[in-house]
């Protein structure tokens, strides 16, 4: 599909009295880390046509005008009893200041969070709020009684489900989502979008395991045949499948042996960007993350959650030059209760001074803790490239975390067991070595390749195996673009060792190194033996590593008399 293409609202029926709004946008419409494989998205809201009128969430203010338009095209907009808000941001906020006048009966329902937030974020507007506690319905005629179910995780406190029982269609919101604009309202073909739904849940669910494992549970016993999400195609077709991923996915978070503590408080949502790019950075790593909204948590939560990580980040806003009182009190209870031997990190936003961040740096230091990665000062707000430095900083922090922890391990003594012969013949595999580089906008990624093989003669095609903590994993995704540079024998040293070495969060990987830009975009170094320009077709998932096929679209021969250069090891165990 186009990408030029403008934003649109698509209507379809999903039952015989219940129609979706797909608020569509065919580029990426924020930046935030779950939006960074830039497919576009769609905002979906609901109508249920019975005695009473229930409009089910709404879009954000880039929607607002085709949205109302699109809604009283098919509407009278005073007909409307309810809108019921899964959740509450400023965006949709804006988009509902604008429905107000047009539907002045409206009962706006949700969670108390969602109310006190809706309260302050409107606070110039009488508000006809119905408070959802518990797990209480609401009568829209027809003895027809819709469910709901709070389902609260640190970045989403005021999160709502609600279930329709006569339909048997569950409004999830932002459970089982993914940021991909297309036609198709429900998932036919429903296994091509398992790497953009686990990409969703990498970013956006596994750093809230623990809660998103609850909603799971307090949602098993509501009989859906249909998923209707807040973000992409509804889930009809692997609905069962799904619900199978998600435990699986929330499994292998739980069973890692080391966690962070990330606690945080946001203002206007960009502190909270920050922490949410950070978390998937340390969970691509393979380290788990405890994310704590200190605005919401409970002073034992915290303090629970210290004790047993390996290592914590704390991340603030700066209101009026200081820390809001609960990152104050949250700074007084990891100081009063954490080891000084943990690792720790300090992160913020802010409008002029940034004085918040300042002072839990300063605490800590203080207090003798050192730190995973350098002090992360964003003013305003985050832009890509911050987002992918502050992932990147995460995945530097686990990995200190994982050193740290196969240092404390006593070594196994070396020998001719059945599993020392095993890694040793394994380590006798050779490869080819190369430099993967790639470039989407402003970004530019590279890693050295030495696990890379031809695969496919028709077409042309080769697989490359990529482990998940690397930087540039997050820039190869299916329909990604990059260059394998194929390095020369006797003129690689260079190239490797720069390509070896390790590099700070958002630091230049290219720079005193020769390059062009291939037809791709991404660069191509001018003193490799050959490149190929590529394009993903697939990637599957291979314990600690991701496997890359891709199509070889172009390439050339820049050195006609090298020969490859190749890697010899003597362990399977690394690279």
């Amino acid at each position: 599909m186009s990408s030029d293409r403008a934003k649109d609202v698509q209507v379809f029926p999903i039952t015989s009295d219940t129609r979706v709004f797909r608020s569509r946008s065919w580029t990426r419409l924020k930046f935030e880390i779950e939006y960074s494989l830039q497919k576009g998205t769609t905002a979906n809201s609901y109508l249920i046509d019975s005695d009473r009128t229930v409009l089910i969430d709404i879009p954000g203010e880039s929607f607002s005008d085709i949205f109302i338009n699109a809604l009283q095209k098919r509407i009278d907009l005073e007909s409307i009893d309810y809108l019921i808000l899964g959740h509450i941001n400023p965006n949709r906020a804006i988009t509902l200041k604008r429905l107000l006048p047009l539907a002045p009966n409206l009962t706006i329902v949700c969670s108390n969070p969602g109310a006190i937030s809706l309260r302050k974020i409107l606070e110039d507007h009488e508000l006809n709020i119905h408070v959802i506690k518990g797990e209480d319905t609401l009568n829209i005629g027809q003895d027809r009684q819709l469910e709901f179910i709070l389902t609260p995780n640190p970045r989403y406190p005021d999160l709502l489900c609600t279930y329709d029982p006569q339909s048997e269609v569950l409004y999830t919101d932002k459970l089982f989502g993914m940021h991909v604009c297309g036609d198709r309202v429900f998932d036919e073909g429903w296994t091509n979008d398992l790497e953009d739904r686990r990409y969703y849940f990498d970013c956006l669910m596994a750093p809230h395991a623990r809660q998103i494992g609850a909603a799971l549970e307090k949602i098993a016993d509501k009989k859906a045949k249909i998923y209707a999400v807040g973000h992409g195609c509804l889930i009809k077709f692997g609905l069962r499948e799904l619900n199978t991923h998600y435990r699986e996915w929330l499994k292998q978070q739980s069973a890692r042996a080391t966690s962070v503590a990330l606690i945080y408080a946001s203002a206007y949502g960009n502190t909270a960007t920050i922490a949410q790019a950070i978390a998937r950075g340390i969970t691509k790593a393979g380290v788990a993350v405890e994310s704590i909204n200190a605005e919401f948590a409970e002073p034992e939560t915290i303090k629970t959650a210290v004790e047993k990580a390996s290592g914590f980040i704390m991340g603030s806003p700066t209101l009026g030059g200081h820390a809001p009182t609960q990152i104050q009190t949250a700074l007084g209870i990891v100081l009063a209760n954490t080891n000084k031997t943990k690792l720790a990190g300090v992160f913020g936003s802010y409008g002029w001074s940034g004085e918040a961040i300042d002072i839990l740096e300063t605490k800590f230091r203080n207090a003798g803790y050192s730190f995973g990665f350098k002090t992360i000062r964003v003013k305003f707000k985050p832009t890509d490239k911050i987002i992918k430095t502050c992932e990147e900083a995460g995945t530097d922090f686990a990995q200190l975390l994982k050193k740290a922890q196969r240092a404390s391990k006593p070594k196994a003594a070396s020998g001719t067991s059945e599993v020392a012969r095993t890694e040793q013949a394994l380590g006798r595999i050779i490869g080819s070595l190369c430099v993967v580089t790639s470039k989407q906008e402003e970004l530019k990624g590279a890693m050295l390749a030495s696990w890379v093989s031809q695969a496919t003669f028709n077409p042309p095609g080769i697989t490359v195996a990529v482990a998940k903590e690397r930087a540039i994993e997050s820039m190869l995704h299916t329909g990604s673009s990059f260059v394998l540079n194929i390095l020369q024998q006797g003129e690689h040293i260079g190239l490797m060792k720069q390509f070896l070495k390790p590099f700070a969060p958002g630091e230049d990987r290219f720079l005193g190194v020769a390059i062009e830009e291939a037809a791709n975009g991404c660069p191509i170094l001018t003193d490799a033996l050959a490149y190929l320009e590529c394009r993903i077709a697939n990637r599957m998932e291979c314990g600690d590593h991701w496997l890359v096929y891709a199509t070889a679209e172009k390439g050339k021969l820049l050195q006609s008399e090298g020969v490859t250069a190749v890697h010899h090891r003597k362990s399977g165990t690394h690279y």
